[in-house]
């Protein structure tokens, strides 16, 4: 059974639940504006390839002003970012046995950079990551593989050793320009139906399975 010596995860729907701070933040970014408030489920669908293009998908088509609500909408979630954000069921339990097995773990996001850290700090503590890549200028955001595979060559590991876990067809779009192994995980924000699509390679319910179905070491 083909052995994985590291693991990198996306951030939002899989590793944590941040829609309902993504929500509020979204919320108040387009009160600020006097603009009709977003459904939590249009949040879900909108996020995935970062805060501009969410910011494209929650304003109107002609709003002419992308820029300004973006600094605006990033104030808001600096503010919001670990309010109600929690970490899915049996995620904690994962990490701890990967990291028994001393396995690598990173984190490949198109979140804000400030945000995943601070995510990873406070909310995944005492879970160490010696990597963790948002969303930066001048950095290419995922499905691009530049950022995953600079983590893969800083733990010193093989592309094809290596496990990329992701809710949606952007993380299994990386996994395969990466040359990883593509795990989507159905207990975030996209249908089983966009993590086929997408080619997951592996596709689980719950991180429980994970350790039965993928053979780290």
């Amino acid at each position: 059974m083909k052995i994985y010596r590291a693991a990198i995860f996306d951030m939002d729907g899989t590793l944590v639940d941040t829609l309902e701070d993504l929500h509020d933040s979204v919320n108040e970014m387009l009160a600020h504006y006097n603009l009709p408030p977003r459904t939590l489920d249009e949040v879900r669908r909108f996020v995935g390839n970062g805060a501009r293009k969410l910011m494209l998908r929650s304003l109107p088509a002609d709003c002419n002003f992308i820029d300004e609500a973006l600094e605006y909408y990033n104030g808001c979630y600096a503010r919001n970012c670990t309010n109600k954000v929690k970490p899915y069921d049996g995620i904690m339990e994962l990490l701890t046995a990967l990291s028994a097995k001393k396995i690598p773990l990173g984190i490949c996001t198109n979140k804000q950079h400030f945000a995943a850290v601070e995510i990873a700090e406070k909310i995944l503590a005492p879970i160490k990551f010696p990597y963790v890549s948002g969303d930066e200028p001048n950095r290419p955001r995922k499905p691009d593989p530049t950022r995953a595979l600079a983590c893969a060559e800083k733990f010193s590991v093989a592309p094809e050793d290596v496990a990329y876990f992701g809710d949606t067809a952007v993380d299994m779009n990386t996994a395969h320009n990466a040359g990883f192994l593509a795990v989507g995980v159905t207990w975030g924000f996209r249908p089983r139906s966009e993590l086929i699509a997408g080619g997951a390679q592996i596709i689980v319910d719950h991180p429980r399975e994970i350790l039965e179905r993928i053979n780290f070491g």
